[in-house]
Order: structure tokens, then sequence, then C-alpha cells
């Protein structure tokens, strides 16, 4: 038997899962692996990187996709189970599942539409993109997942972790002064819609209002007025809205119409600007991509 790709391991997974208890990734992984017979070689295989198995890296994709999908849960950090929708599809015993099959969710389909067209492709085909193209999609794909897992963890965070989370990526854009200012200004103002006012520099020249929730539903217009005249009180006319929902039209509509100057930050770009200035995530590996020097072998062509 050949060795399985990530879209051949969705269907057995699933089927694993079927008995409705929570597994344990790596168990999950090994049960794969013995669905497909792999040998003791083929289970120790590496990714280039050194830093995975390849079958541990297809199982976790395929993990991902079912994820998106709605068909299996992470009940808790490290475990998986199935979830109704997926017991719902193994009740019509499907032969396959792959991408093509779960763009029937639309869970799935919202997910997969963010990221750059792969072209997918077997030993009979041959790509049309270049190998740039190839790694430039592959990084789409990476950096919208994480950042699909980013904002699920941050949304099921405590209200204090969120103030502070929210002070890190501030301080580490390059506002609220030192990490000392910003933690104390957040959370100290009590005044209506204003979670707290942070120096827009180090110097302190102009002052931010910050107002940020875990909001799972849309933000109206209603909420970011009443943030706007939170703000005249203390004669602001800079601020930041951050939640980790979505923002109504009207809501964006009206910031661009009024006087004061009120960023809004949704759910998705904040967890963006989280991967942009490394907050809540850590290097997993970097591939250096080199080409030839031209200037090195001038002088050799003179």
């Amino acid at each position: 038997m050949s060795f399985p790709d990530y879209q051949d391991c969705m269907l057995p997974m699933l089927e694993i899962l079927a008995d409705g208890q929570d597994h344990k990734v790596r168990d999950l992984t090994q049960a794969v692996a013995d669905r497909f017979h792999l040998s003791e070689d083929d289970r120790a295989r590496l990714l280039p990187s050194g830093q995975q198995t390849v079958i541990a890296n297809r199982v976790g994709w395929a993990k991902t996709y079912l994820k998106k999908a709605g068909l299996l849960a992470n009940p808790v950090r490290g475990m998986v189970r199935i979830t109704d929708e997926g017991r719902k599809v193994l009740a019509h015993k499907p032969t396959r599942i792959d991408t093509d099959f779960l763009q029937n969710f639309a869970p799935f389909l919202e997910f997969y539409n963010k990221t750059t067209e792969v072209e997918e492709k077997n030993d009979h085909c041959e790509s049309v993109t270049t190998p740039e193209e190839t790694l430039e999609s592959a990084y789409s794909l990476l950096r919208n997942a994480l950042a699909d897992e980013l904002l699920e963890k941050v949304k099921s965070c405590s209200p204090t972790f969120f103030e502070h989370l929210v002070v890190d990526l501030l301080v580490a854009m390059g506002y609220g002064g030192s990490r000392a200012d910003a933690g104390q200004a957040i959370g100290k103002s009590g005044d209506g819609g204003i979670d707290g006012i942070i120096k827009e520099d180090k110097l302190g020249l102009d002052v931010v209002c910050i107002q940020a929730k875990r909001w799972d539903r849309t933000v109206g217009r209603p909420e970011v007025q009443a943030f706007a005249g939170s703000m005249e009180g203390v004669r602001a006319k800079k601020g930041v809205l951050i939640t980790t929902g979505t923002f109504s039209k009207e809501a964006e509509d009206y910031v661009t119409r009024i006087e004061r100057k009120i960023v809004l930050i949704d759910g998705r770009r904040l967890a963006d600007l989280m991967i942009e200035h490394n907050v809540g995530v850590s290097i997993s590996r970097s591939y250096v991509i080199k080409k030839m020097d031209l200037d090195y072998f001038e002088s050799e062509d003179g």
C-alpha cells in the first residue's frame, strides 16, 4: 500500500473516532498508521526539516480540515472527538473524504476560500505553478490555519487575560510607552465604554483610548458610538476598539464620518496582528531561499 497523503487520512480518522471517545492526537496518528499498515521505517520518515514525521504532519492536516468542516472537535488541548455532524457523515457510508467532499460544508468552504488556490497534483499531472507560487500558496494556507486557531483560543481566554493580550499586542506595535505603563493604563479607566487609556508613543505626546471585548456577536454602530462618546469625557481624539467578533457595515461607516479617529480591529485582524508582531506565537521552523549573487561573479565576467 502506498504512503497516504493527508486526504487519504481523513476517512480512516473519522472512522476511528466513531466510538465517540476522546482520543489523543498521538494515539490517533498511530491508529491511522495502523490502518495503512505502515512499516516502522515509514512511521519514522521525517519531513525535510527533520522536526516532524511525515505521517504526523499529514494526520495533523487531515485533523485541521475535518475540524474546519465541523466533523470533529478538540474538547481539550491534544484531544480529538467526533461531532454530531461527523456521525451524520459516517452514517452515509462515504467511500472517501477529501477537500472536494468537505466543500459541501459552509465552515470549511469559508476557510478554504481564504487561501490562495493551490494546484493539487498527483504523479501523473504536471504542476502549472512555479516553485515560488507553490511556496506562497503553502505559506498562505499555514498562516490562515494559524489565524483561525489563534482566534479560537483567544475567545476561550478569560477577560483579564484578554486585556493583558491586548496590552502585549499594542506594546509590540509600538504603542503604550513601556510595558508597565501600558499594563497600568488598561483596565483602570472605568469610564463607560473605555477599558483603558495608553500613550500613543513613548513620549506620551498623545493618548489612545482602548476598548477590548471578547464579543462573539457582531458589534454594531450603537456600541461604537458609545465608545466615541466616552472618549469625549477624557478629551481623547484617537481610539482603538478591539473585538473577537466582527463589526457591522453601519459601525464601519460610522467611524469614517466622525472627527475622532477610531480604528476597528475585528477578530480576524486581531489574529493577523498577533502573528505579524509575534504575540502568542513562536517560530516553528524557517526556510531561507537563496539565489545566485551575480555581483560576486562580476569580476570573472570582466
